[in-house]
Order: C-alpha cells, then structure tokens, then sequence
C-alpha cells in the first residue's frame, strides 16, 4: 500500500524503469536515473547528519535535480521545503529562522551567507550532482511512518510574514492519488510545467507524473516568452498546468499568423480563476484541447476539480469536492447553508493538511476540531453549491470588498472587465478602508482609454459594483506563481497618484 511519497516512485520505477521521467534543457533522465539519484541522495542526507524530521532548505533553479533531491528527503524522513530560487534574502532569512533547516541547498552566494549567519550548513549542486553520480545507493534507511511531516509549503497572507503549511506524507499522497484520479494524466503524456516548484501546483507536478508514469518537462521562465508554442511543439508537450497569465499569452501567440497549434490535450487550472475568453481563444486555436478547472489552497492541495470540459456546461463551477472528501458551505455561525446559498466555503477530508507550522492559534482557527466533523478546513473563502454538488467560487478571504456600500469581488470584476475586447488584461486593487478609501482602482492593459474603459465596463457590470478609478499600465505585475502582484499594483498606484 503507498503510504510514504517516495513510495510512488518506487512503484513507477519498478513498473517502467526505462520510461523517461524527467526532462529539462535536452537532457531526459529515466524513472530508473530519478529513483537510483534519489537514493543516492536519501544516504547522502543521512551521513550529513541530517534525521527523521529535520527541514531541510532547497532553493535551487528548477531542473532535474530538485524531484530527486524532494525524494531523497522522503526517504531520509527529512521535511522538504522549496523556496523560489530568486527569493529576496530578507524572505530568505525569514524561513532559515522559521524553520531552523539541518540544510539549506543552493547555489547562491547571497543564500550561502544567509545561511552562515543563521549557522545553517549549506551546499550546492556540485555536490549533489556527485553523489548522484559515484553515491552508494544500497545503505537501507529507517522510514518515516505516514503520519510524520514530509513539506513545509511557505505561503503569503493578507498581513504578517510568510507561515509554512505542514504536510505529512499520508495527507500528500491521499492528494496527489484523489488529484490524478480526475485529472487522469497518461503514461505517454508529457506534462510541460513552467511553474515554480516553490508554488504547490507545480510542486505536485512532479508526484501527478510519478503516478501516472508520464514524462514531466521542467521548463525555464525564459521559455514562457514569445518562444512559447515553440518549446510546446518541440517537447512534444500534451499537458500543460497553466495560470492565466501563461494561458493569455499562449492564446496571443497562437493569434500571430502561420502559428502552429501545439499537440495539447488537456489544460488545467488553479491558483486564480481562468478568464472564460481566454479558454474560448485556446479552444478555437488548438482542436485537439481539452479543459479541467480547478479549485485549491495550500491548506488541502485541492477542493474541487471539474471534469473534462465541463466548463462548457456548467459556466462559473470549478469542479466536484475530490472522490473521498467534502467541500460545505456555511454561514457566519458555521451552519451548513442549503444549496445556491453564498457562504464560507468549508473543506473536510484526508487532503486536509496539518496546519501551520509553530502557529498553534492560526492552526485552530483555521482548522477547527469538531466533534464527529474533522479533519477541516474553514478557507475563508466565498462561494455557493449547486443542487449537484458543483462549486462555484465567488471570492477570495481578502477578494472580498465593499464599493460605494455594496459588496462585490475581485474575480466578479476583473471578470466583467476581461469581457471588453480591447482589453488585453486586468486586475482590481480594493479600497483600504483604512485609509478613508470606498472605491476600488481597476488596473488594464489595452488599447483603450481609462474612460473608455470604464464607460465599457458599465455595460458588463452594475455601476454600483464598477471602480471610478482606472489607471492604463503596459503589463499587469505578477508575481513568480503567475497571480497579480497586489503590492505591484499598490506601488503603482502610488506613483500615478504623485505625477
């Protein structure tokens, strides 16, 4: 039975050793190379000195290495966490203090100082490329039990520093198998990921693949430029785990005369809501394209998956609670709401993960322990079920504001926004009111100007629910997980507001 997230290299391994696994800069290495590499690092670890439930820091640029190097702490019973390779040193020292790491890997000389500061050991590449090249891969290693933590997952709130999301590898195996169940990833799939490997979803890439024997392409943020549909063709990509900033630029691409439609057959989505016209666009341009939308939070993985194309049917869902787990809507008392009643969006199940780490009242709040009801997850979260247990999300906890009075979402207007043709793209900055502030600025990239904008959008929107304010910029600032940068947009703002 798999209990332990190396397990399932271990099963992929065994069944098709020579399959390739991983693929990355012209180099394919196969499931035997990952699981051999793996190993060999699992002892390494070890004979570092580090134990059964020590963290261990992987801030390395995406590639071959890193799946190994997630696998070797699995099976050393060392806590990974993956860190963005050009993460800021102040966010850097923020998580060596906050989870005191036996190890931090990388290849920064700014990282590496940070580290001895903390009196953290550190090491790069050239090391761990030698190991997996001479290593011992034989010496056996005591498990950890599937209870015991395997991830630490850094996520950003509203306010405060980054806190770590704890995941055992019970609940990451239980998510990753209930994912690749909907999602149905092939064995003759090649799975094109240009997310992070710090970003949970393309994280999970990596497991996703594993299960189903599929070659993962690990792609560089440089190949998501105007080379895109080239890389896509020449992979001979077939699934590619998009956010919509990726997803609109391949659909501009494609526009371009003479493109050529990559051989894609399934698009997903997570992590922000894909604009409608966007899916439409990719559809019309790539024949052999399919669509699952999803609905997640580091906190569970996943909620909801909807299946193939069900998009076309059901306009607005994001999916079905996963096989095995629930997804409630509740009111303000924590009482389940009937359906097509807008509520906290509540989520219970294995995938539910186990809190945050060394934040033990957040912990409570977020996952509440009741009687004959857990484990749980309140999101904070909008959204409403319908009459068939479809999920439609309305906003996020901070997506959620008041304009003029009147309580509207970030994703309703950005939505309504998308709809104009001349924009190209948008995002909605709410109102402090803290700072006297009751209307939202709504922040486009297009040919039009900010009057016309707003005159446009009042034929999509209530003009209660529409920003007065609309500021015309060249791109819309994101962050490295593809979602908009809030504290770009704030800076912005700031700057048209001193001109």
């Amino acid at each position: 039975m798999t209990t332990l997230l190396h397990h399932l290299l271990d099963r992929a391994a065994a069944a098709h050793p020579d399959a390739p696994a991983i693929s990355h800069s012209g180099s394919v290495h196969t499931y035997r190379d990952l699981d051999v590499a793996s190993r060999r690092l699992a002892v390494w670890l070890t004979g570092r000195g580090v134990r059964r439930g020590d963290r261990v820091i992987v801030c390395l640029p995406t590639g071959p290495l890193v799946p190994a190097l997630l696998y070797a702490c699995s099976r050393a019973g060392a806590v990974f966490s993956v860190l963005n390779a050009q993460s800021p040193v102040a966010a850097l020292a923020h998580v060596l203090t906050d989870a005191a790491p036996a190890l931090l890997v990388t290849d920064s000389p700014q990282a590496t100082a940070a580290a001895a500061a903390h009196g953290v050991a550190a090491t790069g590449t050239a090391d761990l490329r030698r190991v997996v090249r001479d290593g011992p891969d034989d010496t056996p290693l005591p498990p950890p039990i599937a209870v015991d933590p395997a991830c630490l997952i850094y996520t950003s709130g509203s306010t405060g520093l980054p806190k770590a999301v704890v995941s055992t590898h019970a609940q990451m195996v239980f998510a990753a198998a209930a994912i690749a169940s909907q999602l149905a990833y092939r064995a003759d799939d090649v799975v094109w990921c240009a997310l992070p490997l710090s970003f949970d979803y393309g994280m999970y890439q990596i497991f996703l693949s594993t299960i189903a024997g599929a070659r993962l392409h690990l792609a560089s943020p440089a190949d998501t430029g105007p080379t895109l549909p080239h890389h896509l063709l020449s992979s001979g990509a077939t699934v590619l785990p998009a956010v919509p900033a990726l997803a609109r630029a391949l659909a501009r691409m494609l526009s371009r005369p003479g493109a050529t439609p990559p051989p894609l057959r399934l698009l997903t989505n997570t992590g922000a809501a894909m604009p409608p016209e966007i899916i439409r666009d990719l559809r019309a341009r790539i024949p052999t394209l399919h669509v699952q939308l999803m609905f997640g939070l580091t906190e569970c993985k996943r909620a909801a998956i909807m299946p193939i194309d069900e998009d076309l049917r059901r306009p607005g869902a994001c999916g079905r609670a996963l096989p095995g787990t629930e997804i409630l809507i509740v009111d303000a008392d924590g009482a389940a709401v009937p359906p097509d009643t807008v509520g906290e969006i509540v989520v219970r199940g294995p995938h539910v993960m186990a809190g945050y780490w060394r934040h033990p009242e957040l912990t409570a709040q977020r996952f509440p322990r009741v009687e004959g009801l857990f484990p749980q997850l309140r999101t904070g979260d909008h959204g409403w079920l319908d009459a068939d247990g479809y999920l439609y999300f309305v906003g996020r906890r901070d997506d959620i504001y008041k304009e003029r009075g009147t309580r509207v979402s970030v994703t309703e207007v950005e939505a309504a926004a998308h709809r104009i043709p001349q924009v190209q793209a948008a995002a909605v900055l709410p109102p402090r009111a803290d700072a006297g502030e009751d209307s939202a600025t709504l922040f486009v990239v297009g040919e039009l100007t900010a009057p016309e904008v707003l005159a446009a959008l009042r034929a999509e929107l209530d003009e209660i629910k529409s920003p007065l304010t609309c500021l015309v910029v060249p791109e819309i600032p994101l962050t490295r997980n593809g979602k908009v940068d809030r504290a770009g947009l704030v800076r912005i703002r700031a700057e048209d507001s001193r001109v």
